[in-house]
């Protein structure tokens, strides 16, 4: 118990700094650096499993009730583009972890699977299965997502697309109760169903798809309040902070610079994609970062929608992205390692 006050009492003023200072998901980011503080000093606690569920469903119908019909429009009319990029991002990190598995500085395959883009909950049973450190793979994994959002959202912030006025409304604004009732009930249902098939990232991905359809064809008014909102961004940021432990860093000293210089190297290389994608179709530069960017879907949707970017775009390649690695990433892995 006191070491959750703890971690309380130490989100409350980092929130409240980077909120009162516009920094895009600073209600994400603020315990996220609260929960980096209490890992790394000895904390225990974990987010209960129940909790992130509820969490991923938030955020799913969250992003479903911003979906526009060119989501669809996009994805289609410009696949092999997504795809090549997907590919592209894939190859990138696979190519890291197989130079820093060549140097021997971590055991056996581990950094192969660490260093993959996306999918984390996969990667990790995967490597289990493999045999690799999953300590190893867990520290890699948490601390490309925690760059990856710290860099979108300063990068948000000094580059003028603070959030727009409307999602930045009073925490305890009215909404309607109705349709805030069906929105859980699609999510919850959507999710268990997405968890019970074993799809990837099901509790994310099902809420989002059927949300998105019932959304757009107008059958479900999304309403969330935003209380709700401002919980779930808190929990999501807890959820990847408390993974930096003290017993993790600490196994993962060795491979410390190793890790940073891999995950700099993938999102420079992402940056290099998303100047591509200004280049060719026009779009903002922050639209097509946060759309390039290698993973988390979750943290990378926060961002967007306390961002001023085109949510559609980002939404489609980054679904796209997770599909697609989910499907191909683990048996490119396996195939590295057996060679590696």
């Amino acid at each position: 118990m006191a070491q959750w006050l703890l971690l309380l009492v130490l989100s409350l003023p980092l929130t409240a700094f980077l909120y009162l200072v516009e920094l895009p998901a600073g209600l994400l980011m603020g315990p996220l650096l609260a929960g980096m503080i209490v890992g790394m000093n000895g904390g225990t606690i974990r987010l209960p499993g129940s909790f992130f569920f509820l969490v991923q469903i938030v955020l799913a119908m969250m992003i479903a009730g911003m979906v526009s019909p060119s989501l669809v429009d996009t994805f289609i009319g410009r696949w092999p583009l997504f795809l090549a990029i997907v590919l592209s991002v894939i190859f990138m990190s696979t190519l890291c972890g197989w130079m820093i598995t060549r140097t021997g500085v971590l055991p056996g395959t581990t950094a192969i699977w660490g260093s993959s883009a996306g999918a984390a909950s996969t990667m990790l049973l995967m490597a289990g299965a493999y045999g690799a450190d999953v300590r190893l793979v867990a520290f890699m994994q948490y601390m490309r997502v925690a760059f990856v959002a710290t860099l979108a959202t300063l990068i948000a912030h000094f580059g003028g697309h603070q959030a727009i006025a409307d999602q930045q409304a009073a925490f305890f604004g009215p909404f309607d109760m109705k349709n805030f009732g069906l929105t859980l009930a699609v999510g919850i249902i959507c999710g268990f169903a997405g968890r019970h098939l074993r799809i990837p990232a099901g509790a994310f991905l099902a809420p989002f798809a059927v949300g998105s359809a019932l959304s757009l064809t107008g059958a479900l008014a999304v309403d969330l309040p935003q209380w709700l909102l401002a919980i779930s961004f808190a929990l999501l940021g807890w959820n990847i902070g408390l993974g930096f432990t003290r017993q993790i860093l600490r196994h993962a000293r060795r491979a410390l610079v190793p890790t940073i210089l891999s995950i700099v190297a993938l999102l420079t290389f992402s940056g290099l994609l998303a100047a591509l994608l200004v280049w060719m179709l026009g779009i903002d530069p922050m639209t097509a970062y946060l759309a390039t960017s290698p993973g988390g879907l979750d943290s990378i949707a926060v961002i967007a929608a306390s961002s001023n970017v085109d949510i559609s775009f980002v939404m489609a390649l980054q679904t796209a992205r997770l599909v697609i690695i989910t499907l191909i990433g683990p048996g490119i892995a396996r195939f590295v390692a057996d060679r590696a």
